[in-house]
């Protein structure tokens, strides 16, 4: 898994420079200096205007890393297979609001993780540890739609990634009893891009990442989806998703929290307006 967290990082920083840097070209009109000055008529454009879209969806995550509470840290892994076994679940949805090229999304997340048999790092006298984690983001963004072509668009994104963490560690065997729980909350600046590309006139792919920081050491995700609509208004979304973040803060060091979080994800997008 290091070399693929090395291979999301690195898409997810040239995600936000593509982003940052990619402009629309410029196009030239030429007039012949013979012909009269006539108005064109202006062409209307209908993804202009307001726009207001919703996205719920399912983000079936493993978990893979360090989690620590009060000092006692455990090496979590749940693989995908884990999840229905595990009963990880939540609640995720996004909220877009366009105005011609400014866009303003809201990304929603509440996921509960856990893994039955994660390893003691310093509890030495434990066989396993039971770890629960509980998440809830909450990712606001501002950005810009810098290209805005029939098939490709970029979107250069603005904002930051606020974090609520609750971990519940429990030695075991059972004749130990010992339980240890922590929570933290904590805020990253992230910045990043979205570039999107039909592949037919139903069928488009999209490309995401940010990364950051800030209360963390390193804050960043990547994804990659393919929509297919179904009506006007409706699309279905299925791609896979790479969260990644370290937090081990120096004022609070017994809290620990250095996972990466892949999975796989579906939704649907209904376009309100």
């Amino acid at each position: 898994m290091i070399w693929f967290s090395k291979a999301a990082k690195t898409v997810s920083i040239v995600l936000t420079l593509g982003a940052l840097f990619f402009l629309p070209g410029a196009s030239a009109q030429t007039q012949s200096p013979s012909a009269p000055d006539t108005p064109k008529p202006q062409e209307t454009n209908s993804d202009d205007g307001l726009h207001v879209a919703i996205t719920p969806y399912l983000w079936f995550a493993g978990v893979n890393g360090t989690s620590g509470a009060l000092g006692h840290e455990a090496s979590v892994h749940a693989s995908f297979g884990d999840i229905f076994s595990y009963l990880n679940m939540g609640a995720m949805g996004v909220v877009e609001v366009r105005y011609n090229r400014v866009i303003m999304p809201l990304d929603f997340l509440w996921m509960k993780l856990s893994d039955n048999k994660a390893l003691p790092v310093n509890d030495e006298e434990a066989e396993s540890i039971k770890a629960k984690m509980t998440e809830t983001m909450l990712t606001p963004k501002i950005g810009y739609r810098v290209a805005d072509g029939k098939r490709v668009k970029v979107d250069a994104l603005f904002g930051f990634r606020y974090w609520h963490l609750s971990t519940d560690l429990t030695l075991q065997p059972v004749s130990l009893a010992t339980g240890f729980s922590q929570s933290a909350n904590w805020v990253d600046a992230v910045a990043g891009g979205r570039i999107t590309t039909a592949l037919t006139p139903k069928t488009y792919l999209t490309v995401v990442g940010d990364a950051g920081g800030g209360s963390a050491r390193l804050d960043y995700q990547v994804g990659a989806f393919v929509g297919y609509r179904i009506t006007r208004i409706c699309i279905l979304q299925a791609g896979y998703r790479f969260l990644s973040v370290d937090y081990r803060p120096n004022g609070k060091a017994r809290f620990v929290y250095d996972v990466n979080m892949p999975g796989v994800a579906i939704g649907v997008t209904i376009n309100l307006k």
